[in-house]
């Protein structure tokens, strides 16, 4: 991987006449191998261009590290050219006037036509465009290995949430571990977006979730998705404790267990490790939640640089959202396209499933924002769900003391 980098980085100086016209600094978040590959889709792109690509990785899905580096840079008056950032965040910081003008490109190339409105909610502020969405995420998926799915005599994926129970019970009982997990807050909130879906539908999902009614947090619909989080727990190892996500879907890949619940991004790990969909491994809707789509987007915020920057700055907004990268990226990320006129040709079952899942979501209005990804609410109000998802996951409460945290954590 260092020699390729090094490679594509020497051929960038030799464009531009043994130096670098010009350099995009860039905050992510992407340090897995399939995530890592996907951003060398954009990394190469721009070094055509002659635009060096400075990389600030910070480890840790979710965001969270990235954001505590980012508020140090921004108050040394010395932020990075684009940040990876998810929902709620961008607006955060838009409303502190840290993000740059992208309006005369997304005018010049036509954004407001292609990118769903459910996406430029977060991608514009005031009806200015501050960011650029590479891809649109997905977080109600189950992957499977399908040879530990055979040896345990689960013969299909599970439509409904008891199938998926007795799934579970069969993966367990034939020896291997039946759900991978990974410790950590996000994760278990993941699942709950996906849980919850199930367990309520849709309507459902909004009034608890995104507009924090709290009939709906204090219902017995969310006390039995918390019932349901408990099933859950009985299916995961007792080495689980902060094992990072793609630690979780590699014990999938090596068939050492059954299931994950995870978003999309997980595809790219199973694609970097050479596995083919249908064939190695199985990706399916989280039972109970077929036609909906609980939604995430990465999207690259600019922020406020100096004139010198600016070009550059507007060249890496504009290679995100050439059509041409937007499919080879999404292709090996695991996610599908932020813009609706990227055909699937590239794609394979499991991108094709998820560009069709989101057009028909966004058709009939069951395209929701994920809590779990910043895209549901607030990131105060989502902490305070985070704590309480992950206390009753770990035992620490049962599902009525959770049903009223819960309410008490939305005010």
């Amino acid at each position: 991987m260092k020699r390729h980098v090094i490679a594509a980085a020497a051929a960038g100086l030799l464009a531009t006449g043994g130096a670098w016209a010009q350099s995009v600094e860039v905050l992510h978040w992407w340090t897995s191998g399939g995530e890592a590959a996907a951003l060398g889709v954009l990394k190469k792109d721009l070094e055509k261009q002659g635009v060096a690509w400075k990389d600030m990785p910070v480890a840790g899905g979710g965001g969270e590290a990235a954001m505590t580096s980012l508020r140090a840079r921004v108050t040394a008056k010395n932020p990075p050219t684009a940040v990876q950032m998810l929902g709620f965040d961008i607006q955060d910081w838009a409303k502190q006037g840290a993000l740059g003008d992208l309006n005369a490109l997304a005018a010049k190339e036509g954004w407001d036509k292609t990118v769903p409105a459910a996406l430029q909610a977060f991608s514009k502020h005031n009806g200015k465009w501050i960011a650029a969405p590479v891809n649109v995420h997905s977080t109600n998926w189950v992957w499977a290995n399908r040879e530990v799915l055979a040896k345990a005599g689960v013969n299909a994926a599970p439509a409904n949430w008891d199938a998926f129970v007795d799934a579970l019970d069969k993966v367990q009982k034939a020896g291997f571990v039946a759900l991978a997990h990974g410790g950590q807050a996000w994760q278990e909130a993941t699942i709950f977006d996906g849980v919850v879906l199930a367990t309520g539908g849709v309507d459902f999902y909004r009034k608890a979730l995104v507009n924090k009614d709290k009939a709906s947090l204090g219902s017995d619909t969310m006390k039995r998705a918390f019932d349901r989080m408990a099933q859950l727990r009985k299916y995961v190892d007792k080495d689980f404790s902060n094992r990072d996500w793609n630690l979780a879907s590699a014990m999938v890949i090596q068939g050492k267990a059954g299931f994950q619940i995870m978003g999309d991004w997980a595809k790219g790990e199973f694609i970097n490790a050479k596995k083919a969909p249908g064939k190695d491994f199985l990706c399916f809707r989280v039972p109970g939640t077929q036609g909906m789509v609980s939604f995430n987007s990465d999207q690259f915020a600019m922020f406020n640089v100096g004139a010198a920057a600016q070009d550059a700055q507007i060249k890496l907004a504009s290679a995100i959202m050439n059509p041409s990268f937007q499919s080879a990226f999404n292709v090996v990320k695991g996610s599908v396209p932020a813009r609706t006129d990227v055909p699937d040709r590239a794609f394979d079952d499991c991108g094709k499933k998820g560009m069709k899942d989101l057009a028909e979501a966004n058709t009939k209005g069951t395209l929701v924002g994920s809590m779990a990804h910043g895209h549901a609410v607030p990131a105060s109000v989502k902490n305070a769900f985070y704590d309480v998802i992950t206390q009753h996951f770990n035992g620490k409460m049962d599902s009525a003391a959770a049903v009223k945290a819960m309410v008490q954590a939305a005010e």
